[in-house]
């Protein structure tokens, strides 16, 4: 009996840490589609240069780079969520200094 709730209990706390990483990298791709929606629209809009633009996409190929990377092995560590979510930190106010300063594209 005592064995069946150990297993039980095992593959419950399994499925919950499953659950916890998915939701996590759920919160990392929507955080990463926004940021590439907000770019698009700061160059329809003409907030954004077409340097601010490129400099902005290579910031968000680097972050996919790291994300791809970091899956490699099958699993993203605390550490590699952390390094992720900073990136995207630092990378979603770079898109807001750069949507709002002076500089604006001429057509």
């Amino acid at each position: 009996m005592k064995q069946i709730i150990l297993l039980l209990a095992f593959l419950s706390l399994g499925a919950m840490q499953s659950l916890s990483a998915q939701t996590t990298q759920s919160k990392v791709v929507k955080t990463q589609v926004k940021q590439k929606q907000k770019i698009k629209q700061g160059v329809r809009s003409g907030e954004l240069t077409k340097r601010e633009a490129k400099q902005l996409k290579k910031q968000q190929k680097g972050i996919a780079r790291a994300k791809h990377k970091a899956k490699a092995d099958g699993q993203i560590t605390r550490k590699e969520k952390a390094t992720i979510k900073k990136r995207q930190a630092r990378a979603g106010k770079n898109i807001y200094a750069k949507k709002h300063n002076d500089k604006t594209r001429i057509n």
